[in-house]
């Protein structure tokens, strides 16, 4: 690695900051402020540069102490502890704008912030590594764990769990622990396997083995009034009152909207569904077995249809809404197809990925909807990622 000395422009899609250097190339810094100077160790990563904050020169006026002492441990868990609430909201938005004036090709698009998420004891599961019969979390850009006793963004029934000798990890080599919001129940998914795992009587066990033999584990989870079942190996939000606050917004975004099919893609266990759909009729796909087998428990009695299928390999049905909560890679070409395919006239695109979004508002935009506006819910305090409810109206 070398050091040189660069000066932050702005924020991009990883929540990295972009610098140049001397010669004028683009060096991806993490740790980084905007606007501040400093010194980082840098390295070429198969033709791009990428650099780390060894030294800070000139400080941001949002440059913070970090509050959680793990953070100087090395935990890799929180990338943005060292800017203020304020400022990593403010840069979460520049963040979305940036990506659909650049990969998006808007050239003023609508963007604000939704409902505030709290950042600290709000996020209801965590995936940790065991080393030595310990609970840690990974370091910054490696493998290697980092022991931990709490965690600063955790829910406090979550970090009771982190203390010493409450839970014991047996065989098992990582642990994803969750807590249901409203209700508190508490499951662990022991991977590869739960022998040997001791916890709380309280706490639900089950190993990764069990799972592939046909065994079902699951909680419950309250969300905008409705209890909704979540098995072991199903995608959930990691924090209550982001899965609250994305309700609202998708909501919001829904209202107006022709009356006709729902369509819920890449719909999981049928949060949208359940909470956004009112009386029309739904049609939900979802890859994950288990995740389509909670929807279908979620959706009882509605007139409802899901399908247990990729969003690629799907056949469109006629819609009059799509809402559309894809991984972080997004929709891609195949699922802007479908969408289209569908002839819906409002679109609601769900992003936990700045980058995806810019490509896949290119593709919608290309295939006659308008972006309309796009919402950033702060999802995930103290990090770089992001979340974001776009809305999309088809012209033509």
């Amino acid at each position: 690695m070398t050091t040189i000395e660069v000066r932050a422009e702005r924020m991009v899609a990883g929540g990295a900051a972009l610098c140049r250097d001397d010669d004028g190339r683009v060096v991806l810094v993490a740790g980084a402020l905007p606007g501040e100077r400093v010194a980082a160790a840098v390295e070429d990563r198969h033709g791009s540069l990428h650099g780390e904050v060894v030294a800070v020169l000139e400080a941001s006026a949002g440059r913070v102490e970090p509050p959680c002492p793990f953070v100087a441990a090395g935990c890799g868990g929180c990338d943005w502890q060292h800017a203020s609430p304020a400022l990593q909201s403010t840069m979460r938005l520049e963040i979305v704008i940036d990506a659909l004036r650049r990969l998006g090709h808007l050239e003023a698009p609508v963007v604000r912030t939704g409902p505030p998420v709290p950042a600290e004891r709000s996020r209801n599961s965590l995936r940790l590594a065991v080393e030595d019969g310990r609970l840690g979390l990974r370091g910054r850009g490696s493998h290697d764990v980092v022991p931990v006793d709490d965690c600063l963004v955790v829910v406090p029934r979550l970090a009771e769990l982190l203390a010493p000798g409450v839970v014991t990890p047996g065989q098992a080599t990582e642990l994803t622990i969750r807590v249901a919001d409203g209700t508190g129940e508490r499951l662990i998914l022991a991977e590869p396997t739960a022998e040997g795992v001791e916890a709380p009587e309280d706490v639900s066990v089950i190993g990764a083995d069990e799972l592939i033999a046909g065994r079902r584990r699951w909680l419950f989870a309250e969300v905008a009034g409705h209890r909704l079942r979540v098995s072991a190996s199903s995608f959930f939000q990691t924090r209550g009152a982001g899965a609250d606050a994305l309700v609202a917004v998708v909501t919001e975004q829904v209202a107006g909207a022709p009356e006709g099919t729902f369509v819920d893609l890449y719909g999981g266990i049928g949060l949208f569904a359940v909470t956004v759909a009112g009386d029309r009729a739904v049609v939900v796909v979802e890859r994950s077995p288990s995740g389509a087998a909670d929807a279908r428990h979620n959706l009882a009695g509605r007139t409802a249809r899901v399908i247990a299928k990729p969003v690629a390999r799907w056949r469109p049905t006629p819609a009059a809404v799509v809402v559309a909560d894809p991984a972080r890679a997004g929709l891609t070409a195949a699922g802007i197809q479908r969408v289209v395919a569908t002839g819906a006239a409002r679109v609601v695109l769900v992003s936990c990925d700045a980058a995806s979004l810019g490509r896949d508002t290119a593709g919608l935009v290309s295939a006659g909807y308008a972006h309309v506006e796009s919402v950033v819910v702060d999802m995930f305090g103290h990090t770089g990622h992001v979340e974001v409810v776009t809305r999309f109206d088809r012209i033509r």
